[in-house]
């Protein structure tokens, strides 16, 4: 699904896995990027100051 969103135009997504604690990070034109046990997000480029805190979902 995530590709899809990509493709469609898409230029940031996270998919956050509860469960074993990571987040995938999908770029437009880029490779996916795992991260293990981040304890925040950030919007980059597309979403300026925008952090995501990941404590509340852990």
């Amino acid at each position: 699904k995530m590709q899809e969103y990509m493709d469609n135009g898409c230029r940031l997504g996270w998919l956050i896995n509860r469960q074993n604690r990571q987040v995938e990070i999908y770029r437009q034109g880029q490779e996916k990027q795992t991260l293990e046990n981040p304890s925040t997000l950030s919007g980059e480029d597309i979403l300026p100051g925008f952090v995501l805190n990941l404590q509340f979902i852990w």
